[in-house]
């Protein structure tokens, strides 16, 4: 049974963001009033439409990918750059591909990438693993950073990009492991509407729309939204989100375009964290069991975001690019959760907490590319610059149980039925003010028909200003951080290459989120990533890419005690070592592909605040395993069939509970109906398999779900 029922400081969060949610329908409604009327000029007049249809030049951020092929991307160097020569591994998967698979989530899209996998976070936020590094910040929509703790939708994306080891040369601090990067939808040159409706075996359903049509020469408006009633096998469960992008571009006399754009996203879900363990493993027949407070288990999302966006080319080898993003953010969510493992008596230690943030973020990126010649090298050079400004108030209160105790003793019951926690005074109330100041500068040569080389510096100055409003205290910090990144790569032929790469960034003590900085914290350098990696890129057809590598990636200057009891030195490190193959694209036009598998190991080489050396890193599979393809009899039948396999991997670092290995099979059918009209079934774990695939820690487990269908209709005009 589905259960919606919040608690008072719940309701009252929601009747505020139900206020923000009516300004955003209003402000909607506003700028799509003119745009309307402009459509039904347009509709009156044919010619008109034409006219403007032949003389509207906005593009993508990225060409719109057929099939599973990927060619080239903007993002892994900031630039417009052949996948084959880009000296690092990638994974992107194309609008065509997440269609097909039926993916909503970065953590669906996750299960088919090699060398990542996806957490728990708790229930409420999107939280992957790349390369052993696990990060609740490092996400990006077209380069700019979007780091708030949420769940990401890919309603108005084109594609979605994942890009392995450090990358602060292009990105700035943080994405030691990696980074997510959405490419978003933007105005173009021809008019189609296009809808999907979707319904699933355990209720949920799902309505997308997108329209893109020109209002005037040189004008397009493009408008996406969604609204999603979700449902699963947990016993709890509820999600109600929708979201709504409209954007507006204009031409710049064919040398570029201006695109305006406002997002407004909702989100209002269950916080499920899982089930607990018993005796070092997830505790099995709970499956769909909610360990948690149906009445509290709650969390609460809204965003507005405002972009710009412009592209200007002052010759064909001079262009210059601004993109500004300003968003605001609140979320709140409110949690009952298993902190102890199933006892020899049947009962769980229950904690509980509430956590409120609120940030505006804002960014400003500019770079300027020349491409040019000096003798008979070839140059790609690249300068930018980025400003930007976080600011954030955070609070935590944690729950009281009777007795006026933070954990209580529970019977494990199903259903389960947990004391009501009470909450009171303010565990943690911070406010922080986060500026950054960066330029860079890169350059990629062409050293005749088969080598190129690329070198890229950057310089970050990251100023943070932390209060604590519980006790008056205030502290800041200031790092000044250099990010090189070195890279070769020989094309011994055209359509293969081969690469060696080095590449280096940095996270700030004060976390992901910011949450945290004392005295002691204050005074500690960054935590420094450092990346080798060799790798070989083989389009062994022209819509098939073969990719191979192999690297080390190494964290460090992460906190450790120190020899005096109290103390925190920078001597911990972590070490990530892996070999991550891949295939992507088209075997025949009617037959489409992406495999991938790694081999990775992730442990800590000295002892760290959280663990001593030798612990393996949690939720990093010694090996992973993914195929999907479609095949198309024809112009009107298609099969997908799907198989995931992870080894197994520890629940945290304790590396007290095993997550078991596991293999899941998916399966989809595709017809077309007419042309502009496609229904697919998509059924996920074919076999009823029951496994584990994610984690929080060691008792909050996630729960594989059973055997399952979803239908969808896409329509296309």
């Amino acid at each position: 049974m589905r259960l919606r029922r919040k608690n008072t400081a719940i309701d009252n969060q929601s009747q505020v963001n139900m206020r923000s949610q009516l300004r955003s329908v209003v402000f909607l409604l506003a700028s799509v009033a003119l745009p309307g009327t402009a459509l039904a000029a347009a509709d009156d007049g044919a010619d008109a439409a034409d006219a403007a249809d032949a003389a509207a030049l906005i593009t993508v951020t990225a060409p719109r990918d057929q099939g599973y092929a990927v060619r080239s991307t903007g993002t892994a160097t900031r630039t417009d750059t052949p996948l084959l020569d880009v000296p690092q591994s990638l994974t992107v998967l194309t609008r065509d591909r997440l269609d097909d698979q039926a993916l909503l989530s970065i953590g669906d899209a996750l299960r088919y990438v090699p060398g990542a996998t996806n957490g728990q976070g708790e229930g409420h936020r999107d939280q992957p693993t790349l390369r052993g590094n696990s990060s609740t910040a490092d996400f990006f929509v077209d380069g700019m950073r979007d780091d708030v703790q949420y769940y990401r939708d890919f309603y108005n994306i084109e594609r979605l990009e994942i890009l392995k080891g450090p990358n602060a040369m292009t990105f700035g601090r943080g994405g030691g492991g990696g980074v997510i990067n959405r490419v978003a939808k933007t105005p173009g040159a021809q008019r189609h509407l296009g809808a999907d409706a979707a319904v699933d075996s355990f209720g949920a359903w799902r309505v997308t729309a997108d329209l893109d049509t020109p209002l005037a020469a040189g004008v397009a408006a493009r408008l996406n939204g969604f609204y999603e009633d979700g449902a699963n096998h947990r016993d709890v469960y509820d999600l109600e989100r929708w979201g709504i992008n409209p954007t507006l571009g204009f031409d710049l006399g064919g040398n570029g375009n201006i695109v305006l754009g406002y997002e407004h996203v909702s989100d209002d879900r269950v916080v499920d964290r899982g089930v607990p363990s018993r005796a070092g493993r997830p505790a099995e027949g709970f499956r769909d069991t909610f360990f948690g407070d149906a009445d509290r288990n709650r969390s609460t999302f809204n965003a507005d975001i405002l972009s710009f966006a412009v592209d200007y080319a002052f010759s064909d080898s001079l262009k210059i690019r601004n993109r500004t993003r300003y968003g605001d953010f609140d979320k709140l969510y409110v949690n009952v959760f298993p902190a102890t493992p199933i006892t020899a008596a049947g009962t769980i230690g229950v904690e509980a907490y509430a956590d409120g943030t609120q940030r505006e973020n804002f960014f400003t990126q500019t770079d300027l590319v020349w491409e040019t010649t000096t003798g008979s090298i070839g140059h790609t050079l690249l300068i930018g610059t980025e400003f930007g400004r976080q600011t954030t108030r955070s609070q935590r209160i944690n729950g009281l149980f009777p007795g006026n105790v933070l954990r209580t003793s529970v019977a494990v019951t199903d259903p389960f039925r947990p004391p009501a926690a009470v909450f009171g005074a303010p565990l943690r109330s911070v406010r922080t003010r986060a500026d950054i100041a960066a330029v860079f500068i890169q350059d990629q040569f062409d050293l005749g028909e088969h080598v190129q080389l690329l070198a890229g510096l950057r310089y970050d100055r990251f100023s943070l200003d932390f209060g604590n409003s519980l006790n008056g205290t205030g502290f800041s910090r200031t790092d000044n951080l250099w990010s090189p990144r070195l890279g070769v790569v020989v094309k011994p032929v055209a359509n293969a290459s081969l690469y060696a790469s080095y590449s280096r960034s940095y996270l700030p003590q004060s976390g992901d989120q910011f949450v945290a900085l004392d005295a002691s914290l204050a005074t500690l350098e960054p935590e420094r990533f450092e990346n080798l990696e060799v790798g070989a890129k083989w389009d062994i057809i022209p819509d098939l890419n073969l990719t191979a590598a192999l690297y080390r990636l190494d964290r460090t200057n992460t906190r450790a005690p120190g020899a005096v009891a109290g103390t925190i030195e920078l001597t911990g490190e972590q070490r990530s070592k892996g070999l991550e193959l891949a295939a992507n694209g088209q075997i025949t036009p009617a037959w489409q592909v992406s495999a991938g598998f790694a081999w990775q190991d992730a442990e800590l080489r000295t002892t760290t605040a959280a663990a001593p050396a030798g612990r393996k890193v949690p939720l990093v599979p010694r090996t992973q395993a993914s195929l999907w393809t479609r095949y198309d009899f024809g112009d009107r039948i298609g099969l997908g069939l799907g198989v995931v396999h992870q080894a197994s991997s520890f629940a945290s670092i304790s590396n007290a509970v095993v997550l078991p290995a596991y293999t899941r099979i998916d399966t989809a059918a595709f017809l077309r109906v007419t042309d502009g009209i496609d229904v697919q079934v998509n059924v996920e774990n074919l076999f009823n398999t029951g496994y584990f695939p994610t984690a929080h820690n060691d008792n909050n487990i996630s729960t594989g779900g059973p055997r399952s269908a979803r239908f969808t209709v896409r329509t296309k005009f």
